[in-house]
């Protein structure tokens, strides 16, 4: 259950209503999902949120955008987002995430997990050559 509700009429606020007309023509859709719609309980959390995702997530950068959706899936599954693994499961599905693909990036966060701990536990010196020279 939610901690907040979204406001009954949630495009009667400009601001909200601004926000949600940039998502529809970014994502070229008129679905709005329920971050975005419980956000706009404050319309400087929605902005500011929505404008971070749109920089990073939507904007052309070195990386393509199945790889981000894959990136993104693989924290979300890390961070224990129930909603967020289901939310770029389907944005990866969707910009061509095939059923290996998706297989792979769980076993390399399986992995990433168990050899994480394994080095924590036993809190390994971090090798010089991996280390930044000044």
């Amino acid at each position: 259950m939610s901690t907040v509700l979204p406001p009954e009429n949630l495009e009667s606020n400009p601001r909200v209503k601004a926000v949600f007309d940039d998502i529809r023509a970014t994502r070229q859709t008129d679905f709005i999902n329920n971050i975005w719609r419980y956000l706009a309980f404050d319309a400087d959390l929605l902005e500011r949120t929505w404008a971070e995702v749109k920089a990073v997530m939507a904007t052309p950068s070195d990386l393509d955008p199945l790889t981000k959706e894959m990136l993104y899936l693989a924290v979300s599954i890390v961070n224990n987002c129930n909603y967020c693994v289901h939310s770029h499961t389907a944005g990866a599905k969707a910009k061509g995430m095939t059923p290996a693909q998706h297989a792979e990036v769980l076993k390399i966060v399986a992995l990433a997990s168990k050899t994480n701990q394994l080095a924590i536990a036993l809190q390994l010196p971090t090798d010089p050559e991996f280390l930044l020279e000044e």
